[in-house]
This record gives C-alpha cells, sequence and structure tokens, in this order.
C-alpha cells in the first residue's frame, strides 16, 4: 500500500524540481524529504526520483504515481468534505465549471430542474475554459465541467490517466455572422472562400487558431479587426457592421436583429460540447444533473 503522505511529498518534489524545494513548501527539512522518498522507493522496489546536482527529475514510474497523486488525493479531500458536511447536518453542495457560452445557454436550463428537485442542494457555478476546468475536476475543487473542444482529440481520452472521465453532450456547428445588409446576407449556405478580403470579428481567443487554419485552406488570410471573449459581443459588434464572425450555432439561438447566420459547406469547423467528471460513480446531486444536461440539446432542438 502506498503511503499517502509519502505521495503528497513526491507530488511537491516533482512540481519544485528539488527536495529543498519541497521541504520549503511543506515546512519539513531537506533531510526528512529525502528520508521521505528513499522510503517510497523501498516500498515500490524502483526509483521514482533522479538525484543530480542540478535537481531532482522523475522516473518512468515517478511520473505514473504522480499522475495518480493528484486524482487520489481529490478524491480523499472530496471524500472527507463530504462527510463533514453529513455529520454537521449540511446541505450537499455541487459545484460545476463552465465556459461562458455553455454556462449562458446550456446550463440554466438543467440546473432550473435540478434546483426544484434539490432545493437543500447549494451550487456554486465557476466560469473558467477548458484547460482550467479540467484542473478544477481533477484536483476535487469542481464536480462537473462543460468544457469544448474544436477540431482533433478531446480534452480527455479513454486510458490517458487523467482520473477524468467525458461524456459528449452536443456537436455545435460553427456559422457565418454577417451584418443583415452584407451582400451574402440570405444565401443559406456558402463556402469560405466567399469570404476572402472580408473584415472579422473574433468572438474567443481560441477561435482565432481556427479561423487561421481554414481560411489557409480557403486560400486567403483572416483580417481580424476585433478581438473580443464573448460571442454575444461579437454579434452585437458584427450587427453594427463592424465585421463578420465564426460563431457557434448553440450561441446563435436567438440572433439578435440586424445579422444573418450562413452555414458553411465541407470543409466546415465545429465546436464539440462535453461533460467532464471524475472517474469513478459519482455522487447522486451529479449523476442527476448530468442527465439534465444531456436531455437540454434536445429540450432546444439542437440534438
Amino acid at each position: 500500500m502506498i503511503d499517502l503522505q509519502r505521495l503528497r511529498i513526491l507530488r511537491e518534489v516533482a512540481e519544485h524540481g528539488s527536495f529543498s524545494g519541497a521541504a520549503q513548501a511543506l515546512l519539513l527539512t531537506p533531510s526528512a524529504v529525502s528520508q521521505q522518498i528513499a522510503a517510497l522507493e523501498r516500498s515500490l522496489g524502483t526509483p521514482v526520483v533522479e538525484r543530480t546536482t542540478r535537481g531532482t527529475t522523475l522516473t518512468a514510474p515517478g511520473r505514473v504515481l504522480v499522475e495518480s497523486a493528484g486524482v487520489v488525493l481529490a478524491e480523499l479531500v472530496h471524500a472527507q468534505q463530504r462527510i463533514s458536511r453529513l455529520a454537521e447536518g449540511e446541505a450537499e453542495r455541487l459545484t460545476v465549471a463552465t465556459f461562458i457560452s455553455g454556462g449562458q445557454l446550456l446550463l440554466p436550463r438543467a440546473l432550473t430542474g435540478f434546483a426544484a428537485a434539490h432545493p437543500r442542494a447549494e451550487i456554486t457555478v465557476l466560469e473558467a475554459e477548458t484547460g482550467d476546468s479540467l484542473a478544477l475536476v481533477r484536483e476535487g475543487r469542481a464536480d462537473l465541467a462543460l468544457v469544448y473542444h474544436f477540431d482533433g482529440p478531446p480534452p480527455v481520452r479513454a486510458g490517458d490517466r487523467s482520473g477524468l472521465a467525458l461524456t459528449p453532450l452536443l456537436d455545435d456547428p460553427m456559422r457565418i455572422v454577417v451584418p443583415a445588409a452584407h451582400p451574402l446576407a440570405g444565401r443559406g449556405e456558402i463556402d469560405l472562400a466567399d469570404l476572402a478580403g472580408e473584415r472579422w470579428v473574433q468572438g474567443c481567443v481560441s477561435v482565432g487558431d481556427l479561423l487561421d487554419g481554414y481560411a489557409a485552406i480557403a486560400g486567403f488570410e483572416a483580417n481580424v479587426c476585433c478581438r473580443t471573449t464573448d460571442y454575444g459581443f461579437a454579434v452585437s459588434l458584427i450587427a453594427a457592421g463592424v465585421g463578420i464572425g465564426l460563431i457557434p450555432s448553440v450561441s446563435l439561438t436567438a440572433p439578435p436583429a440586424g445579422v444573418s447566420v450562413l452555414a458553411l459547406r465541407a470543409p466546415a469547423p465545429s465546436r464539440y460540447i462535453s461533460l467532464v467528471t471524475r472517474q469513478g460513480r459519482q455522487q447522486p446531486l451529479v449523476q442527476n444533473l448530468v442527465q439534465g444536461l444531456l436531455a437540454v440539446p434536445g429540450e432546444m432542438g439542437l440534438a
């Protein structure tokens, strides 16, 4: 059985790159840290760190341990918090991390029914982009996260030893939004190459690389005239005639007056929205909210 305190110490050694750095963070002596790592290695029968004059680096077994340490320790913290609340008669708590457009358009529909079914549950919502959301769930600071990715592999994959589980929620095609007076308005479907020479309003930092890649395939370089971090703001600027934009469908469920929404012929980008939880059996509150979220695309006519 691996000693949890030694696991914590190994994680600090990995983070700080030396016994002295880990000792300072843990309020221990470097000698005590060294002794604990040596004891961990004896119990495993294999080295977990390589000691050099410049500090320490993890061996392959050490990396496996550190990858697992965050998940194991987060689960223990989460369990201890739940036990404390039960012992003190407190309400169950549920923390959800979400990106902005998911939080605005998908999460509220699920939370309405959830809150009615669980009136004593204390719900906390954290705004975070995908990378930060994954860390929040992995570390036990969030129970569930709404995340997204564009082209390429999803942020969580089977066998990646992240300790996380991913459930696909929605394929969210990217659309072109133009001012209502634009010559292409009302065309329905266009080729991206039709937009060479246009000025672009960027509604999310991560859309920049996506647009650049697809524009290159279409044979032009995107001229970005405005960068925002909110799709709603981007669409309002498009309506004002500032430029055109590449906007996910979910953010266009109720587009304002003054814009026209166009579909792209292939090759066309899409955004993929998923739910992320910790691996293993989830507490009933998490299971219930997951089921509520899975029903939302159908309720909104997006499935």
